[in-house]
């Protein structure tokens, strides 16, 4: 990969503007934590169970930042530092944003981080990881608003069914996100693959985890907002341990 390459994809320019919407992004962050605040004290939420709610999603975020940090890592030697931080500070599926920056470079005919990977080259991954990135913009802007009614006709007006309902939507999408990779871990360990059971050694040992988890936090109340962060830790260190 020439070096002309990283040192556009480096420069103070990119960087700037990289910051700039990092921190456009932080700003909204800080200012939907305080509307969620003042929403809770208008409804009767108490404060100190929004603040463990924060406090758990924070500690929960920790297993997946440490994959998109390595991720992240790979991807700076090819398309830049700032890119990478921008890309995975406001979308941060590292996988998606790895493919995207890929199929970019195959586009034209480049192999990703090859010795041809030049500026055009960089500048098509990049296009591909912004644009690849507005579906999920427009679906938020235009149907957010319309999700609550949905999930009223859904649930009847019954809030045990609506109960009922979220949770098993959230059953499916955490499901269907987790199969692809626990079928890739299943034939590579069954092709007898070097490393090809990490996927599945890391759901199993998730799993377990959880369970284990949420038996303790039976007794120690304290424990419960923690139980998935740690579960997750636990499901990668197993995974790293078998592997």
């Amino acid at each position: 990969m020439p070096e002309a390459v990283l040192q556009a994809a480096n420069s103070w320019g990119v960087w700037l503007i990289a910051i700039a919407i990092v921190v456009i992004v932080l700003i909204q962050s800080l200012l939907y934590i305080r509307l969620s605040f003042r929403t809770a004290d208008l409804i009767g939420f108490p404060r100190e169970k929004c603040v463990q709610g924060l406090r758990a999603g924070a500690i929960s975020a920790i297993g997946p930042s440490i994959a998109v940090f390595i991720v992240m890592v790979g991807m700076m030697s090819v398309v830049g530092g700032p890119i990478t931080w921008l890309r995975l500070s406001i979308i941060g599926a590292a996988p998606t944003e790895l493919t995207a920056a890929t199929v970019g470079a195959e586009a034209l005919g480049v192999k990703f981080g090859g010795a041809d990977y030049d500026v055009m080259a960089l500048a098509t991954s990049w296009w591909t990881m912004a644009i690849n990135g507005t579906g999920w913009l427009l679906v938020t802007a235009l149907f957010t608003h319309k999700l609550e009614d949905v999930r009223e006709k859904i649930g009847g007006g019954d809030p045990k069914w609506l109960a009922i309902v979220s949770g098993a939507a959230m059953l499916g999408c955490f499901g269907f996100l987790n199969s692809n990779s626990i079928m890739a871990g299943y034939k590579g360990l069954k092709a007898g693959a070097a490393g090809g059971g990490g996927p599945l050694y890391a759901a199993i040992g998730g799993l377990l985890g959880m369970v284990l988890m949420l038996t303790l936090a039976k007794k120690l109340t304290w424990l419960r907002e923690y139980t998935l962060g740690i579960a997750m830790l636990i499901g990668m260190a197993v995974a790293v341990i078998l592997v």
